[in-house]
This record gives structure tokens, C-alpha cells and sequence, in this order.
């Protein structure tokens, strides 16, 4: 059996250095570290700051009317607007917004309903989302509503 012990192997290092994979002697200064880990920094924050700002929340999505949306869309949009009662029992449940693409509220103000998908065997992609307080009001007054047809990767605003 070999052990690291049994062979007789001597790396030399380079003095202020190291050696690569390919036996090069790469040479270590404190400048250019210094100055990669600022290239780092300053592009790791731009990115870091772009995808979790939430103080700017995108404002604008595209518009849908209700008479453009699917048929099962419009169905669910009626359904909510009477308070239900809903066929999957995870709607009306709490939408938290996870995504951040939606314009940030406090938890609980987003609520998610599944629009039935034809042919699919679970509840699908598609949702409307609608954001206010459902009271138990009749009918529903709704604040906001957005539809995703892509499992909130992506939203359009329903107009009314």
C-alpha cells in the first residue's frame, strides 16, 4: 500500500508564491490582490444590489384586460370576486411574494388562486394573484390582481 508517508516526493515552493496546476510559479504581490479583490467587490455589490433591491420594486408590468385572459382565468376572477368557494384547497392562501417581482407589501397582503390548467394533472402554472384585503364582504372589492401563466417567473397586471 502507498502511503504519502512511503514515497520519497519533495514539491519545492517558490518563495512569495505558489505553483499552479500546470508547475508555473505564480508570484503573489499585495497589489495585485488588492486590487482583485476590489474588481470583486465592486462587481459582486452592483450584482448583489440589482437582484435584492426591493426599495425600487418594478412598478410598471404589462397590462391584461380580463376579457384577454383565458377563459379558466376569468372563472377564477369570478370566483374571487364572490368569495369563493374555491376548488383547490391552497387558494386564498397567503402569497409571500417570495420572487420579489411583485411591488413589496407587508406579508399577508397577497393572496394566490390556482386557474385551472386543461389537461394538467396538479394545480399548473397558471395563478391569479390579488392583492388587498379579501374581507368576507359580498362581492369582493379588489385592490389589485396580477395572472402568471409561468409559476410567478413572470406577471401581467389585470385591468378592470
Amino acid at each position: 500500500m502507498l502511503t504519502a508517508s512511503s514515497l520519497n516526493v519533495r514539491i519545492k515552493k517558490p518563495p512569495n508564491g505558489f505553483i499552479n496546476e500546470m508547475g508555473a510559479d505564480v508570484k503573489l504581490n499585495w497589489r495585485s490582490i488588492f486590487f482583485f479583490g476590489l474588481a470583486i467587490g465592486v462587481l459582486g455589490q452592483a450584482g448583489a444590489s440589482r437582484a435584492l433591491d426591493t426599495t425600487h420594486p418594478r412598478s410598471s408590468f404589462p397590462l391584461v384586460s380580463v376579457s384577454e385572459l383565458p377563459g379558466e382565468a376569468r372563472e377564477t376572477l369570478a370566483l374571487i370576486r364572490k368569495g369563493g368557494p374555491y376548488p383547490y384547497s391552497k387558494d386564498g392562501s397567503i402569497f409571500s411574494n417570495r420572487e420579489r417581482i411583485l411591488p413589496k407589501e407587508p406579508r399577508g397582503f397577497y393572496h394566490e388562486f390556482t386557474v385551472k390548467t386543461p389537461h394538467a394533472r396538479d394545480r399548473g402554472a397558471r395563478r391569479v394573484i390579488c392583492g388587498g384585503a379579501l374581507a368576507k364582504q359580498q362581492p369582493q372589492v379588489l385592490e389589485t390582481c396580477y395572472y402568471t401563466d409561468d409559476h410567478y417567473a413572470s406577471f401581467k397586471k389585470i385591468k378592470e
